[in-house]
């Protein structure tokens, strides 16, 4: 088994990186494989809908010369996809929203003159996130966006962690937050049991 942890967060101590550690700690104890990619790092473009991915169904075959295509093969090899995010105007922050639009169509072969297969038909998706908002306000949206995005690319959805920021003037870490990282990581490593 192995995780494909994109991370979102351009804070290289921030929240969301925060939260996540306990959950990198949880797949290290049980020795899984996982790549963390932050995305802040990454030359990501817009994706443009030129449907030239669509020609060869065996490939991810974007034109864009980034780093997308790194990206593609570390999720191609992986069985368990994390979205770690802070929220930013109730969704995800930019370069995991341009990388989402490039892997939709990427790993999606249906936009071409045929319908073809999804390149990652099956693999699992979760989700953790932190937010300045109540979590049922401030990530209902970005959680039933990648619900539907799932449905549509016949990826498995397997839950959200979701952990709120009471201010700058607050600590956002606990032993609450780091135990519920933790038990959502061993809830999700039991699933591909």
């Amino acid at each position: 088994m192995k995780y494909c942890i994109l991370m979102g967060s351009p804070r290289k101590n921030g929240n969301t990186l925060k939260l996540i550690k306990p959950f990198i700690e949880e797949l290290e104890l049980n020795q899984i494989q996982y790549d963390l990619i932050w995305l802040y790092d990454k030359h990501i473009e817009s994706c443009i809908a030129c449907r030239k991915c669509q020609k060869d169904w065996s490939i991810f075959g974007c034109h864009i010369s980034d780093d997308v295509q790194e990206i593609f093969d570390k999720v191609y090899d992986s069985d368990v996809i994390i979205l770690a995010t802070p929220i930013y105007s109730w969704y995800c922050t930019p370069p995991m929203k341009a990388l989402l639009d490039r892997l939709v169509y990427g790993m999606n072969k249906y936009y071409g003159d045929e319908k073809g297969p999804s390149l990652w038909n099956g693999k699992r998706l979760g989700i953790i996130t932190t937010c300045g908002y109540r979590p049922e306000k401030g990530t209902d949206l970005f959680e039933e966006g990648i619900k539907r995005y799932c449905k549509h690319s016949q990826l498995k959805y397997i839950g959200m962690l979701v952990e709120r920021d009471f201010g700058y003037k607050s600590v956002f870490i606990s032993d609450e937050k780091i135990e519920n990282s933790r038990s959502f990581a061993r809830q999700l490593i039991s699933i591909m049991e």
